[in-house]
């Protein structure tokens, strides 16, 4: 049986209810199983199951990176050998400045790059001096690599069922 197919009629009306996220109230888990017809406990051990079960990958903010001053974005792009993508990808990801990571795979001839790390800053000189530190961690291993800035913010939003 899929974990999808697992879901109950709470776990269905739950993720409907926090998939636009979840109240900005001091209780939001409270007020979201007020919503629902559950207590707010059992709203936190729903979302902790489907977190477990990898039904939801994450519960998390989602900022609007020019309203808290980060007015240079750049996903910075990079040429990582294959056979260390993964474990170089862990450690750029655990990086204090770098909001999201993952591994792609490559567009040959014309797109190199197979690691992916978005980096935040005060102006694109911060973030290519971020770039310059993903660089250094990678060494050898990062064989290019490129910086594609943002033009505008886009609406974000996950999945919606």
């Amino acid at each position: 049986m899929s974990d999808a197919a697992k879901l109950d009629a709470i776990d269905r009306a739950l993720i409907v209810a926090t998939q636009g996220g979840l109240p900005l109230v001091a209780r939001p888990y409270q007020l979201v199983g007020e919503q629902i017809g559950v207590s707010g406990e059992e709203v936190m051990a729903r979302l902790q199951a489907m977190l477990d079960a990898g039904i939801i990958r994450r519960i998390g903010a989602v900022p609007n990176h020019y309203a808290i001053g980060w007015t240079a974005n750049g996903m910075t792009v990079w040429d990582v050998a294959d056979e260390r993508v993964d474990e170089l990808g862990g450690r750029v990801g655990g990086l204090d400045f770098v909001t999201h990571c993952y591994r792609r795979p490559r567009a040959l001839p014309g797109w190199p790059y197979n690691l992916f790390a978005m980096v935040h800053g005060n102006s694109r000189d911060e973030v290519r001096d971020k770039a310059a530190r993903i660089a250094a961690l990678l060494g050898e291993a990062g064989r290019g690599s490129d910086i594609l800035f943002s033009t505008r913010i886009l609406k974000k939003t996950g999945l919606r069922i």
